[in-house]
C-alpha cells in the first residue's frame, strides 16, 4: 500500500530545488496510496578533493517525518535551512528517491519511513513497497554478524543485507557491480516488493526491482519533443549520450506529467539506469547470472488533467460527478449494432459459454460490484454463478475445476488477495478473466483475457466511478456471452437500449446535503435492499463506513425479520431501496412493517413512486430515474456516494485519505 518514487536526471541539468520538488510532488501523487509517514533522499555536495571519503559519490541527504506529505515538506525545508544546504547548486547527473509509508512493521514515526538505511554513513538506501515474509530470519543473521537494526520495519533489513553483500565482496577484493548486489539481494528475500535503490558507492545510479508490487518506469527524452516514436525501438533505452530524466513510480498518475513513455516493470526484473541508459536484467533465483532482456516502451493514455481537482474540493467529489463521462468512456466502441463488441474477450467467448460455472472473485467495492451484476449474468447466461472473497476463498482452498471461468475484478489489478487467487485459479486450470482500471497492471498481464473499464484515473481511497463502470463492464460481458441465444434476445435489445442511455441518467440529488446534515449526530445506519440491490445497500454502507467513519450495515431485506428487526427504534436510521424490479412488492412490505415499529425511514425510490411506496410524513425520500432493472443499481448508488462525501465532509474528516486506509491493498 505503500508509494514509491525516484527521479534520476542526466546530461540535463537541474537544481537541487528542482530535484526537491519534482520528488515531493511525486509523492503527493502517491499520497492515496499511504499517508502515516513519508521520506525522501538526494545528495549533498561532493566532499572537497584530496579529502577522506568513505565512498565514491556524494554523501545522501536523508529526511523522514510522520504524517502526511505536508509534514514531510515543512520538515524538509526546516532542516534544509539549519544545515545550510545549497539549493540552487546544479547538477547534471542526480538520483533521488522517495516513500509515503502506510503502516504493516512499526507504528508511524521518523525511524519507520522510508528510505530504511544500511546504517552510520547511509551507504544503502531502499524505499520497499509489500512486505517481506522472511525479515526475521534475515534480520537475525544479520544481528549476528554485528549489524544493529534502529526500526520497527521489515524493510531495514534489505539495505543492511546489501552492505553485508558489497563488504563481502570487498573483503575478497572482488569488484561488485550495483546489479550484483541487488541481484544477491533478491535471492535470499522472500514475499512481495518493489524496490529501489540508492547508493553513494554507485553515485548517480538507480537499481529497481520487483516481484507482485507494481513498479512503473517513465522517461523523458529531453532534447527530443517527438520521444514517443523513438522509444518503439527496442534498443532506444540501451543507447546513452542524449539528455533524459528518468522516473520510477508506484503508480502512472505520478509520472504523467512528465512523460507518455512508460515501461510495466515485471516480476523479477532488474532495471539499472547508469550513464544514461537502462539496463533490464531478468533474475532466476537458481541460475547465477541473470539474462539480458531489451524492452520498448509504451505511451501513457492519460491526460494531466485526470490528475488534478480542477474545481472540485475533493478528488471523492469529483469522481462521483465524472462519471456520466467515465460510464460514457467504459461504453465507447463497445455497443454496435445493437450487440456488444469485446476485443478483450472475442477469442476466449466460445470457452466461456461452455463453462460449468463463473465465479466472481474480488474484494471490497470490486467484491460489491460483482455481486450486483450476478443476477443478470446468470440470467443472461444460463450459467450457475458464485461469489468469493478473495481472502476467504484462499483460506478455505475452494474448489476450482478447469470447466469452471474465475473472472477477477479489481480497480488497480493489483490488490493482494485478489492476484494471489488468480495464481491458485490458475493453477487449477481455470479460464481467468480480468475486469481491471489499470492498463499494464498485474491482473492484466497474468490473466487470460479481460476488460479494462476505462474509467481514468481514480484517486479518492473510497471507489466511486470505477464501482458503476465494473458493473457496466460485467453487464457487457454477460450481453455478450448470452448473444448466441435467441431465447433472450429481446431482454438483450431492451439492456443494450439502456446502457446507451445510461450516462443521461446519472445526476446529483441536491438533497443528498441536507440529508447529511439531519445524520451527522448517528452513531449508525442500516441500508437494507435485495435482488439487483443488495449490492447496492452493501457498497452504499461501506462508502459511509470508508469515508464517514460511521457505523453502518448492509442488509439483504430478506433477512430482516431474522435478526436486524431487534435494532429498529425511532432513532436509528434506515435506508430501504425500493426502485422498481422483481423484489419492488416485497420492499414494500419490508417498509410498511418497518413503520409499525416506528422506524426512522430513509425511502430511495424510482420517480413518482412516492404514493406506491406509501411512506409516512416521517419519512425522508430519494428519488432517482428509473432505468432497467439490472442497471438500477448503477444510478441507485449515486445518491448513496452523495450521502457519504457530503456526511464526511459535515462530520469534518478527510474525504480523499480516509484514517487507516489506503487506494491500492498490496499486502494480505
Amino acid at each position: 500500500m505503500c508509494g514509491i518514487f525516484a527521479y534520476l536526471n542526466y546530461c540535463a541539468p537541474r537544481d537541487r530545488r528542482y530535484v526537491l520538488e519534482v520528488l515531493l510532488n511525486g509523492l503527493r501523487r502517491l499520497e492515496y496510496r499511504g499517508y502515516d509517514s513519508s521520506g525522501i533522499a538526494l545528495d549533498t555536495d561532493l566532499p572537497p578533493p584530496g579529502s577522506a571519503a568513505a565512498y565514491a559519490g556524494a554523501p545522501p541527504l536523508v529526511f523522514r517525518q510522520e504524517g502526511k506529505i505536508d509534514n514531510l515538506v515543512r520538515s524538509v525545508y526546516s532542516e534544509v535551512d539549519e544545515k545550510g544546504v545549497n539549493l540552487d547548486a546544479t547538477f547534471p547527473i542526480h538520483a533521488g528517491i522517495a516513500h509515503t509509508r502506510w503502516a504493516t512493521h512499526g507504528v508511524p514515526a521518523p525511524k519507520n519511513s522510508h528510505p530504511q538505511s544500511s546504517g552510520a554513513g547511509d551507504e544503502f538506501l531502499v524505499v520497499h513497497n509489500g512486505i517481506i515474509t522472511n525479515y526475521e530470519i534475515l534480520k537475525e543473521t544479520l544481528i549476528r554478524h554485528g549489524f544493529t537494526f534502529e526500526s520497527d520495519t521489515d524493510t531495514e533489513v534489505i539495505p543492511k543485507l546489501a552492505k553485508f553483500v558489497f563488504d563481502q565482496a570487498c573483503d575478497g577484493e572482488g569488484d561488485m557491480t550495483f546489479s550484483q548486489v541487488v541481484m544477491e539481494v533478491m535471492r535470499q528475500l522472500e514475499g512481495a516488493y518493489a524496490l529501489i535503490f540508492k547508493s553513494p558507492h554507485y553515485p548517480n545510479e538507480l537499481i529497481a526491482c520487483k516481484r507482485g508490487s507494481t513498479l512503473i518506469l517513465g522517461v523523458n527524452e529531453v532534447s527530443d519533443q517527438n520521444s514517443a516514436k523513438s522509444f518503439q525501438n527496442v534498443k532506444s533505452l540501451t543507447t546513452n549520450g542524449n539528455p533524459r530524466e528518468f522516473f520510477f513510480s508506484s503508480d502512472l498518475c505520478a509520472i504523467v506529467e512528465h512523460t507518455k513513455n512508460y515501461l510495466a516493470i515485471e516480476d523479477n526484473e532488474i532495471i539499472h539506469i547508469k550513464d544514461g541508459s537502462v539496463s533490464i536484467l531478468k533474475f532466476d533465483k537458481e541460475k547465477e547470472k541473470p539474462a539480458s532482456v531489451q524492452r520498448a516502451l509504451s505511451v501513457l493514455e492519460m491526460e494531466v488533467e485526470q490528475i488534478k481537482k480542477g474545481s472540485y474540493d475533493h478528488f471523492m467529489q469529483k469522481e462521483i460527478h465524472e462519471q456520466p463521462h467515465s460510464l460514457t468512456t467504459t461504453m465507447r466502441g463497445r455497443l454496435k449494432d445493437s450487440g456488444v463488441v469485446l476485443g478483450g474477450l472475442k477469442e476466449h467467448l466460445k470457452t466461456l459459454r461452455r463453462s460449468r460455472r463463473v465465479i466472481f472473485i474480488g474484494c471490497g467495492t470490486s467484491y460489491n460490484a460483482a455481486l450486483a451484476a450476478r443476477p443478470f449474468v446468470e440470467e443472461l447466461t444460463g450459467i450457475p454463478v458464485t461469489m468469493e472473497v478473495a481472502s476467504d476463498l484462499l483460506d478455505r482452498q475452494g474448489p476450482i475445476y478447469r470447466e469452471n471461468t474465475a473472472v477477477f475484478v479489481s480497480q488497480s489489478g493489483e490488490t493482494a488477495d485478489t492476484l494471489l487467487a488468480l495464481e491458485y485459479a490458475l493453477e487449477k486450470g481455470a479460464l481467468c478473466v480480468g475486469v481491471t482500471n489499470t492498463v499494464g497492471s498485474t491482473l492484466s498481464r497474468k490473466t487470460h483475457c479481460g476488460i479494462h473499464i476505462n474509467a481514468g484515473c481514480e484517486i479518492g481511497v473510497a471507489s466511486t466511478k470505477a464501482y458503476t463502470s465494473q458493473i457496466v463492464v460485467m453487464a457487457m460481458i454477460a450481453l455478450a456471452i448470452g448473444s448466441d441465444q435467441l431465447s433472450t434476445q429481446p431482454r438483450r435489445e431492451s439492456i443494450i437500449t439502456g446502457l446507451s442511455s445510461l450516462p443521461s441518467h446519472v445526476s446529483e440529488d441536491a438533497e443528498m446535503k441536507d440529508l447529511a446534515s439531519s445524520l451527522i449526530d448517528s452513531e449508525s445506519l442500516l441500508v437494507f435492499g435485495r435482488g439487483y440491490n443488495y449490492a447496492t445497500a452493501l457498497e452504499g454502507a461501506l462508502k459511509v463506513k470508508e469515508v464517514a467513519l460511521m457505523h453502518s450495515e448492509g442488509m439483504l431485506a430478506g433477512e430482516m425479520k431474522h435478526g436486524p428487526l431487534a435494532l429498529v427504534d425511532e432513532n436509528l436510521p434506515i435506508i430501504v431501496i425500493a426502485t422498481r424490479d422483481s423484489c419492488f412488492s416485497k420492499q414494500k412490505s419490508v417498509i410498511q412493517q418497518l413503520l409499525s415499529r416506528k422506524g426512522r425511514l430513509i425511502i430511495m425510490c424510482s420517480e413518482g413512486d412516492i404514493s406506491a411506496v406509501g411512506p409516512s410524513a416521517s419519512c425522508r425520500v430519494i428519488q432517482v430515474p428509473e432505468v432497467a432493472d439490472c442497471l438500477q443499481p448503477v444510478i441507485n448508488i449515486i445518491p448513496l456516494q452523495l450521502l457519504a462525501y457530503h456526511l464526511t465532509v459535515l462530520r469534518g474528516f478527510d474525504v480523499d485519505q480516509p484514517r487507516n486506509l489506503a487506494k491500492s491493498v498490496t499486502t494480505q
